[in-house]
């Protein structure tokens, strides 16, 4: 497994300040003191107040995404940070000094190339820079995210936080949320069109707010009898068992649009079946293995086999402003840093309804 360590810096160009993290692929996350750089004309320094835990943090830091994304130690993750704006560049204008802010998954790009240019930052021909496990281009160190009690970040890549939503529970929308408002979106969820949500977990529990929200036919495919009063609670019209064939087949060739949140090796071929002509199945789980495809399953219908990242900054505003709009937040549990290593062994096993939110106050006790 490939791994680096991060670089040491002059203190006249940096700033410390206390994190979480992991020092190892091994070891346990823990605190650590870490470096951010001081603030440029344009950036804000935000004091985070809640930072939520995805899948990702794990992955990231114990160094299992080592092909795609090593992981630099000390490895700080979180990457769905609110807080509020305590210093702002002399040439920050966005916000000022009080203000609410948020940070999801990116802090920078090239901002030039022609996605940029389209408001796709996540899909920047040069590479986004990533909230963590990317390279801070000013001054070529390692990006830390959210476990910590700060970050600095250039003004154009904070979002603006709705203030009558409950600040913990906005936390996820920076990245389930915008993982799932972003897909539905862009193939048109809405009345009249008939919506799957594959996976009732983080991302999925998003998928089906927001999928009721934008007024589609919303149903909850599922492996777990014990989900259903949940998965109508959030806003599903029906709920259908997967494992059975006879509910699977009620539903065969009807879906307009199929969002799969399973991070899990599964039978993909069975919801291929589900969709109508000129249907859509997207892929924002994101299995470890490969998941074979009878391609037949694609080519009489003329189905379409896709996948969807997170959204960029205009895009992730509009998802904020959306759920301000209709009362949208993720459903969570409020943890102390310092029960972190637990989270992660239970968020393993699927032991959290839906979402863990760390209150940052809690790295000073």
């Amino acid at each position: 497994m490939s791994t680096q360590t991060a670089p040491k810096l002059s203190p006249e160009k940096t700033r410390p300040a206390k994190a979480y993290g992991m020092t190892s692929p091994t070891s346990k996350v823990g605190a650590l003191d870490i470096s951010r750089r001081k603030p440029t004309a344009t950036d804000i320094v935000i004091e985070i107040l809640y930072c939520g835990v995805c899948h990702s943090d794990l992955h990231y830091a114990r160094n299992e995404w080592a092909d795609a994304m090593p992981a630099t130690y000390p490895a700080v993750p979180g990457h769905e940070i609110v807080g509020r704006v305590v210093e702002a560049g002399s040439g920050a204008t966005k916000f000022k000094v009080g203000d609410l802010a948020a940070v999801g998954c990116m802090v920078d790009s090239c901002r030039t190339c022609t996605n940029c240019k389209r408001d796709l930052e996540q899909f920047c021909e040069n590479g986004c820079t990533m909230t963590y496990g990317s390279t801070d281009p000013h001054l070529n160190i390692p990006t830390h995210g959210g476990y910590s009690e700060a970050i600095v970040v250039d003004q154009a890549f904070a979002l603006k936080v709705p203030t009558n939503l409950e600040l913990p529970a906005v936390a996820p929308l920076l990245c389930a949320g915008i993982t799932t408002y972003s897909p539905l979106r862009h193939w048109k969820a809405g009345p009249g069109k008939k919506v799957g949500i594959v996976g009732l977990g983080g991302l999925g529990h998003m998928g089906v707010k927001f999928s009721h929200a934008m007024g589609a036919h919303t149903v909850v495919f599922t492996t777990s009898p014990e989900k259903k009063a949940d998965a109508l609670r959030l806003g599903a019209d029906e709920v259908v068992m997967s494992k059975n064939p006879d509910e699977m087949a009620k539903h065969a060739n009807s879906f307009d649009f199929i969002l799969n949140a399973v991070a899990a090796k599964h039978d993909i071929n069975a919801y291929f079946a589900m969709l109508k002509l000129d249907g859509t199945l997207a892929m924002v789980g994101a299995p470890s293995e490969p998941l074979p495809v009878a391609v037949f399953n694609l080519i009489m219908p003329r189905r379409q086999f896709a996948g969807s990242a997170i959204g960029g900054i205009a895009e992730t505003q509009e998802m904020l402003d959306f759920c301000s709009k209709h009362n949208i937040t993720s459903d969570i549990e409020l943890i102390k840093i310092q029960y972190i290593n637990e989270a992660w062994d239970r968020m393993e096993k699927g032991d959290v309804k839906y979402r863990f939110v760390i209150d940052m106050a809690s790295i000073k006790s």
